[in-house]
């Protein structure tokens, strides 16, 4: 069996990561955003990434030997730059906390998906990783392309999550190229046919699970029922509308042949590494 499509993109020969270890501001001073929604929305996000991400990296890493030289160097980079997510997330989600949040529910919630995954076989974590890595890629496309989107939220320092969606679009193909090399032995139809499957189940799973988790901080602000549930709707679906503006590279996931840098977004980076620009100027100096 051919290993991959013959329309199979793959990652630029060129391309590098770089790990930014940068810390953020701890206080959020501006915690109770200027829309409620919004805010809940991305401290739901921010709540999901600790134990994310250390998932995306013990799925990565059980299928690692024997990679090409080039894909276990950006592992390794990989692996730096999501424990840096997560140290920083973990600082966030504290700050929320101290805000006067209560994240108990939510943070069970969020281990208990995750203790639901890391029973599965590891080529089905790996799929599932591949799947949310590029949820991940979707929104950091969308963040950086409009950075203003950010400050409705009023969640502490918006450098913090423009830094962690720089080096979400960076190692995007990472989790993907682990797949493809995972299942080299595969057809490439039972490939895609397991790896649209899996979407499909975690867009439900993930969009509902962070839906919930954004109205229960809503519901501590007083916003419930109707008006929570058409809030998150509007917020997704109507404007800004990251759900809706994501749709196109949503459904390319499920084109045969698909790879991450089908789109080479590559200069949304450029621009925040740029000193010259705001968005590249850290809140906080690197370590």
């Amino acid at each position: 069996m051919t290993a991959y499509s013959p329309w199979q993109a793959s990652t630029p020969q060129d391309h590098k990561l770089t790990v930014r270890n940068r810390r953020f501001e701890r206080g959020q001073k501006r915690l109770r955003g200027v829309d409620p929604v919004a805010a809940a929305w991305f401290a739901a996000l921010s709540c999901s990434f600790p134990r994310g991400e250390a998932m995306f990296i013990e799925a990565v890493k059980a299928h690692r030997d024997g990679v090409p030289e080039k894909l276990a160097g950006e592992i390794r980079d990989f692996i730096r730059q999501e424990v840096n997510h997560s140290r920083e997330h973990i600082a966030f989600n504290r700050a929320v906390q101290d805000a006067g949040y209560e994240l108990s529910a939510i943070n069970s919630r969020v281990n208990r998906l995750v203790d639901e995954t890391l029973a599965a076989p590891p080529i089905v974590q790996l799929a599932i990783t591949c799947a949310l890595e590029h949820f991940t890629a979707m929104f950091a496309h969308q963040l950086l392309k409009d950075p203003a989107s950010l400050t409705t939220a009023g969640m502490g320092d918006p450098q913090l999550w423009l830094w962690h969606a720089v080096e979400e679009i960076e190692h995007k193909a990472v989790a993907y190229d682990t797949w493809l090399h995972a299942t080299r032995d595969w057809s490439s139809f039972k490939r895609w046919r397991i790896r649209s499957i899996i979407m499909v189940l975690v867009t439900f799973r993930f969009l509902k699970n962070r839906s919930t988790d954004a109205m229960e901080l809503l519901a501590q602000d007083g916003i419930k029922g109707w008006r929570a549930r058409w809030g998150i709707f509007s917020y997704l679906l109507g404007k800004p509308g990251i759900l809706r503006k994501i749709a196109p590279a949503w459904l390319g996931y499920f084109r045969p042949g698909f790879h991450p840098w089908d789109h080479d977004d590559r200069h949304l980076i450029a621009r925040f590494d740029d000193p010259e620009t705001s968005a590249g100027r850290s809140a906080v100096p690197a370590e």
